[in-house]
């Protein structure tokens, strides 16, 4: 009988419990009195509350990708790291399957490290197709950030390895594409497409910043990534430029 379990041992089974089975130990546990046990059994009741509560937004997220059902390859675009003053601009492109149920998927910039390093796996392992695009500061200092930037992403559809019926992009449009465009404001916090594309923009330039900070040590480019933190100006002031910086983002300060 579940009176005849110990609380603790039914707080652990909570804790290890997957989203799905939820309702299970629910059922399982709500005609045990035990106020410990109840205790619990609200626990998992405002877990699955959140849980369909999270199911709903990502419903909502796709309200675009619905737009378009004729659309078999629906691809969002995004890119990460137009501010900074050292590093590339790195743009992803990202091809979810139709009625993707991948929860928590949101704006990268609203999700913290770790829960984009967790989503980047799942994304990576259930998208249809992903890719990747950089221009190096080098790049941004010839053609500027915006031009860089658009380059970025036209490589990345090219390294998707096929051809996306349509582009759903974060604001802008971009030029030498013959794939259909939406540019939509603010949209990787509008589509799940865009907002997978901004966690493995993200995250993949995130590890690249990281690299370079064991190479150039003193910028503090594992925590600031390469934006003007008042310690990177301080150092790019003291050390100088190294060859990762953008020349004509630091002209102010050395």
């Amino acid at each position: 009988m579940t009176t005849e379990k110990k609380i603790g041992l039914i707080k652990e089974e909570l804790q290890a419990a997957e989203d799905t089975s939820l309702p299970f130990f629910i059922e399982e546990y709500e005609p045990d009195a035990r106020a410990g046990v109840q205790k619990l059994v609200e626990q998992a009741k405002k877990r699955l509350q959140k849980l369909e509560a999270e199911k709903k937004r990502i419903y909502a997220l796709q309200e675009y990708e619905r737009k378009y059902p004729d659309a078999a390859l629906i691809c969002g675009i995004d890119e990460v790291g137009r501010g900074p003053l050292a590093g590339p601009v790195v743009a992803g492109a990202v091809i979810l399957p139709k009625n993707c149920e991948i929860l928590y998927i949101n704006d990268s910039k609203k999700l913290s490290a770790a829960k984009r390093e967790e989503l980047y796996d799942v994304i990576m392992e259930q998208a249809v197709a992903v890719g990747l695009g950089q221009a190096s500061p080098q790049r941004i200092d010839e053609i500027n950030i915006l031009q860089a930037t658009y380059e970025a992403m036209r490589e990345a559809i090219k390294n998707l390895g096929v051809t996306p019926d349509i582009l759903l992009n974060d604001a802008v449009t971009i030029p030498q594409v013959d794939i259909p465009q939406v540019p939509i404001i603010k949209g990787d916090a509008k589509s799940i497409s865009i907002g997978a594309a901004s966690i493995v923009a993200k995250v993949t330039r995130d590890r690249m910043m990281v690299d370079y900070d064991m190479e150039y040590p003193g910028y503090a480019f594992a925590e600031n990534k390469g934006y003007g933190s008042a310690a990177h100006i301080e150092a790019l002031k003291k050390l100088g430029a190294t060859p990762i910086h953008r020349q004509s983002f630091i002209r102010n300060f050395i």
